[in-house]
């Protein structure tokens, strides 16, 4: 599987990486898609300590024990669970951020993070702090590089102008071009790369396509404007190939980014998502062809 650099690093991230979320809590079959990941050759794995209230971390960490020198591992901090469990809080503090990565280090069995994301994030967070501790942290050894996981705009743009970072992830599909406008093309002038997630728009552009529109629609896309946009790209773009391989070769299309992160529930949707990214890449007329079909989304919001 081809690898593109991530950012300004030395990390060289394959175009597909397993988001570790949905890969559940039996380690057992989390192991056999952790696996099925590392025969395609993928070589990126994200989590967050929020996963599974660290659980995800252990299993993770357990399973790449073997491999850690060969595999790139990023985890993200921010979000603080509630002792009872019933929820959490944010704390993008520095005396946290240096408290959690212990916690991280110590549940993924390693002693670096490739890659220390800030999961989430507002303008009104203390982000010199913030910075400082990841400024830190990579000082003492104890992450390699740090980025972060947002889709504000405004918040993207105080990290690109304050911080040494290498990464942003982002949502970002043929249904969510909403990057495309602001953070995307900020990220390729500066050199930062973008790590998509939810490529198939919650499986609205795999291959069960016209299966998965509900009534409530999709952001800024009523019912009737999906079934029409769906049919619309199947027709045109995904005639005689897998419609995931379309989803996942339009964000890697972009030149910002450098790997779409997909989750997967099982050995089969690995392999699936491995030979889509494998797969032809879209020419430049398709690329056009579905930028024509479907919406320029904006963010009003997220600011």
């Amino acid at each position: 599987m081809k690898r593109r650099r991530l950012g300004a690093s030395d990390l060289y991230v394959t175009e597909l990486g397993l988001g570790c979320m949905s890969i559940g809590t039996d380690e057992l079959s989390s192991r056999k898609i952790i696996e099925a990941a590392l025969e395609e050759g993928i070589n990126y794995f994200d989590t967050a300590d929020l996963y599974d209230f660290g659980e995800n971390e252990k299993i993770v960490g357990s399973a790449l024990k073997d491999v850690r020198e060969q595999v790139i591992i990023a985890t993200k901090v921010g979000n603080c669970w509630k002792q009872d469990r019933s929820g959490w809080s944010w704390d993008p503090s520095k005396a946290y951020i240096k408290e959690a990565v212990k916690n991280s280090l110590k549940r993924l069995g390693t002693d670096y993070i490739d890659l220390y994301q800030l999961h989430g994030g507002t303008i009104e967070d203390p982000i010199d702090e913030t910075i400082e501790a990841f400024e830190e942290l990579k000082a003492e050894g104890l992450i390699r590089y740090y980025g972060i996981s947002s889709i504000r705009p405004n918040v993207i743009r105080e990290y690109v102008r304050k911080s040494e970072m290498v990464s942003v992830m982002m949502q970002y599909s043929m249904l969510d071009r909403r990057p495309e406008e602001e953070a995307l093309p900020l990220l390729h002038e500066k050199g930062i790369s973008a790590v998509t997630r939810g490529p198939l728009a919650k499986g609205l552009l795999s291959d069960k396509l016209l299966e998965k529109v509900s009534e409530k629609g999709y952001l800024d896309y009523s019912y009737e404007e999906l079934r029409k946009t769906l049919g619309l790209l199947k027709e045109k773009v995904g005639a005689g190939r897998s419609f995931t391989e379309v989803a996942l070769q339009y964000n890697l299309a972009n030149p910002a980014v450098a790997s779409v992160v997909a989750g997967a529930s099982s050995a089969e949707q690995i392999r699936g998502n491995a030979k889509a990214v494998k797969s032809q890449p879209l020419t430049d007329q398709e690329v056009e062809l579905i930028k024509d079909l479907t919406k320029n989304n904006i963010y009003p919001e997220h600011r």
